[in-house]
């Protein structure tokens, strides 16, 4: 059995503001090693439930924030960034039989600690075929395609919410509560690690691979904060106007889909100027 981990910061324990997930903050310093605590106890988990691979795909920001050195050994780590399907690096192997989303969070323009998809700000809601979408369901409808199953969610209580949505038979920790978009009622590393670790080993046990779905076409619409934000979108190919600030492209499949939004969210940050975005 492998299982890969998808492995995010604005949903791990302790993270409540951005000063917590921005590389090079002394915030930042301190809550990766509780990143590291909850994707570990995710790790031995998995390990204890009959894992035989465990492969942790750095998926949040810099994509080098967890510390390797405080990993179980049995585990690997792919780190660094511009992977071809970034959150899900991977998966397109054929030898993964279930996934975790570890440290999630919820989409842009809902309720939940440190929303947003793919971008920090700038996109203020994004949909696949008419349904609100967090990070979390595009990631769920890509590694369908390869029939392999969302076995883990942990973030906030609203993420585990959210995730009812695209991968219902999952574990859910919630390591914390939403207050706000920048607080929220946490619970200590020490618990959270052992409830992550608890719910992984059973999730070990939804680890099986399945017929690949094919669910496209895929359609999706992505909201801005501002105008020229949609304008410099509509530079990758495909990709066109739906509104004064939003944009949409129709893909045959989600491994097109959410390479074409990456390439949007990588054109639209090198258009957003510091102080007036």
């Amino acid at each position: 059995m492998k299982i890969l981990i998808s492995a995010d910061m604005e949903g791990a324990t302790g993270v409540t503001w951005p000063a917590d997930v921005l590389p090079g903050t002394p915030q930042w310093e301190r809550c990766r090693a509780m990143f590291t605590s909850d994707v570990n106890a995710a790790v031995l988990g998995f390990f204890d439930g009959g894992a035989a691979d465990v492969l942790i795909n750095e998926a949040h920001w810099s994509m080098r924030n967890l510390l390797l050195e405080r990993l179980d050994e049995r585990a690997q780590m792919l780190t660094g960034k511009h992977k071809s399907l970034s959150m899900v690096e991977g998966i397109q192997h054929g030898d993964v039989d279930g996934i975790a989303f570890v440290g999630y969070h919820t989409g842009a323009g809902t309720a939940g600690v440190l929303a947003h998809t793919y971008l920090a700000n700038s996109i203020t809601g994004v949909w696949l075929n008419g349904a609100r979408a967090s990070e979390g369901l595009l990631n769920a409808h890509v590694v369908a395609e390869y029939g392999v199953p969302v076995v883990l969610v942990t973030g906030d209580d609203l993420t585990c919410a959210d995730a009812e949505g695209y991968a219902p038979a999952a574990r859910k920790v919630a390591v914390k509560d939403h207050v706000s978009r920048y607080a929220a009622v946490c619970r200590t590393p020490a618990r959270t690690a052992g409830d992550i670790r608890a719910a992984a080993k059973e999730a070990a046990g939804l680890a099986r691979k399945a017929e690949p779905v094919e669910g496209g076409p895929f359609t999706v619409e992505i909201e801005f904060d501002a105008e020229h934000l949609a304008d410099a979108a509509t530079v990758v190919p495909g990709v066109g106007r739906t509104g004064e600030r939003r944009v949409s492209y129709t893909s045959l499949t989600m491994y097109e889909g959410i390479r074409t939004f990456k390439a949007v969210t990588t054109i639209v940050s090198s258009a957003v100027e510091e102080q007036y975005g």
